[in-house]
């Protein structure tokens, strides 16, 4: 029989592992985001998005980046499955994702990033729209209309492809397709459990932001091994059975 932890008792494991690597992890994940953050600055900084050409170019390398953080993502797994093992984690192991199959890392981000791009198409579209006829209630509408479509789409991709750089690590040997597949299935009946533990961070994200964001540091670590511990249990009910 199934015996899945409470959100209440992976974060506690979370908490637990944490102790005494946040430093790790906080420079780990500043690391990532200072690299992912000024790389899209420097690619689309220069970009009139007040133009058709300019707004097309913005979203074209907004979605190779987005693909390209794959590499990051795989490794940012790493580090927390290490963490979550009790295993010596270091900086660097934020990098093992452009060591560790990163063919197969881009292209299951290319596969999330297609639809996450899909769902923001018109978004963008009435966005830009918006902006030549900013007055108008029609475009407004469509605009949050199509804003509420893609935080759907994005809430989806999120939690059905959630396990998926996890698996990468545990069965390296899989292909990318099988890994996302992998994924959907073990997800089958998780996504509002996953999703309960993510909005019990809402309270915690507001008062981090009060913070000026500086509580984030602290935050995001405790959140991404949460999340750890979360596939963590579903894989040992899995093997279970």
């Amino acid at each position: 029989m199934n015996k899945f932890k409470s959100s209440a008792e992976l974060k506690a494991l979370a908490k637990e592992h944490m102790f005494g690597k946040y430093g790790t992890a906080i420079g780990a994940d500043v690391i990532v985001s200072l690299i992912t953050g000024f790389s899209t600055l420097f690619f689309t900084m220069f970009l009139d998005i007040t133009t058709v050409i300019g707004v097309i170019l913005n979203f074209l390398i907004s979605f190779a980046l987005s693909v390209l953080t794959g590499l990051f993502t795989s490794g940012q797994r790493y580090l927390y499955l290490k963490i979550s093992c009790n295993r010596p984690v270091t900086i660097n192991d934020i990098f093992y994702g452009f060591k560790l199959f990163p063919n197969k890392a881009l292209l299951i981000q290319l596969y999330r990033s297609v639809w996450l791009y899909l769902g923001m198409l018109p978004m963008t579209i009435f966005s830009f729209l918006l902006r030549q006829d900013p007055r108008n209630a029609v475009l407004t509408l469509l605009y949050y209309l199509s804003f509420i479509l893609y935080g759907v789409v994005w809430v989806m991709i999120s939690l059905i492809y959630s396990q998926v750089y996890f698996l990468l690590h545990d069965f390296p040997n899989y292909s990318a397709k099988e890994l996302l597949a992998m994924s959907r299935k073990l997800m089958k009946g998780h996504k509002g459990r996953l999703f309960y533990m993510a909005a019990g961070f809402v309270p915690l994200m507001l008062l981090g932001f009060l913070s000026c964001g500086i509580a984030y540091l602290w935050l995001m670590p405790y959140f991404n091994a949460s999340c750890t511990e979360f596939f963590l249990d579903l894989i040992q009910n899995r093997k279970q059975n």
